[in-house]
Formats: C-alpha cells, structure tokens, sequence
C-alpha cells in the first residue's frame, strides 16, 4: 500500500506497530516540516509537497523494529526501516527518505528529502549549518535566483523553527 495522503502514511505507521512515542516523534517533525513547506510555498518553489509530508510521517519506520533508536543515537533503523516499507507496498522514492533523512551528505538527494531531513532536525532545536545550506542552494536552484538573496530568509525561518525546538522537546514526551 503506496500512502498518497499523510493520513494514510499514519494509519500505515501503527498498522506496522509504531508505538505512541513515534507517532508522536513525526507529529512534531510534522509542525517544522509544515513550517517549510508554507515558506516554500511562498517563495513559489516547485516542490512535491505530498512527498515531504509523507516522508516526514514515514521516516523513522525502522524504529518500529529497532526501538532503542527511539531514545539512543543509531543508524540501524535506517535500512530496515526502508526495507519495512518496500515490503509493505511503498514506493522506492518514499522508502528511500527512511535512509536520505540521514544520510543526505552521502548521496545525491532531491531538495524534498532534503527538506525531510532539515525538519528533522529543525524540530528540536538542532541547527545543521551543511544541510542548511544544501536546502538554500536547492531552493535558489529551483528559483534560478541566487542564493544569497534568499539566505537571511530562509537563516531566519530554520532559526525561528529551532527556537521553538525545546518546547517541542517537551510535547514528545509520552
């Protein structure tokens, strides 16, 4: 089953067994996400916004099978995570963000799992000053206009999202 909507990709996250915790985890992740993605909008980006909040939803699938990545650093969840999802129908391009939320600097990656993986970090609080600029080039890319003239923009939301960071923190706790 491919989810075409984030609905789905939630109903399919707890029918694979996902605890409240990480149903709670993407929610949040969810609200930086949504932040850039209006700031997109905005600008008039030509993005796949469906894909980015799908793959918000979907990103952490793999902690399903590797709980203790829920609370301690590790890239096990990763691929099973990706795998998981390939055997339950979703398409190559959505199970992949499983492995491109954070291995982003390891490969090519499109300016949407981009975005999924700077609102991963961006709801807690965490600035990525690399993956921060990929996304400014990315999107000064998809503008055709130079990356300078949208930096302290595009600086000021993933600030104003990283400020909020701690009180997320907070809300995760289940």
């Amino acid at each position: 089953m491919n989810p075409t909507s984030v609905e789905a990709a939630n109903r399919l996250l707890v029918q694979l067994g996902a605890s409240q915790r990480l149903v709670r985890h993407v929610a949040l992740v969810a609200e930086a996400g949504d932040r850039l993605l209006e700031k997109a909008r905005l600008l008039g980006v030509p993005i796949d916004a469906g894909l980015v909040r799908i793959g918000i939803v979907l990103h952490d699938a793999g902690k399903i099978l590797i709980p203790a990545e829920l609370d301690a650093p590790g890239g096990q969840h990763e691929p099973v995570g990706q795998s998981l999802l390939l055997e339950h129908g979703v398409s190559p391009e959505l199970a992949r963000v499983c492995l491109s939320h954070a291995r982003w600097s390891e490969k090519p990656v499109s300016l949407e799992e981009l975005l999924v993986a700077l609102a991963d970090k961006l709801w807690k609080g965490v600035r990525n000053t690399n993956l921060e600029e990929r996304v400014i080039d990315g999107v000064a890319q998809a503008l055709a206009r130079n990356r300078w003239d949208l930096f302290l923009e595009l600086d000021g939301l993933f600030e104003d999202i990283a400020s909020e960071g701690v009180a997320r923190l907070e809300r995760s706790r289940v």
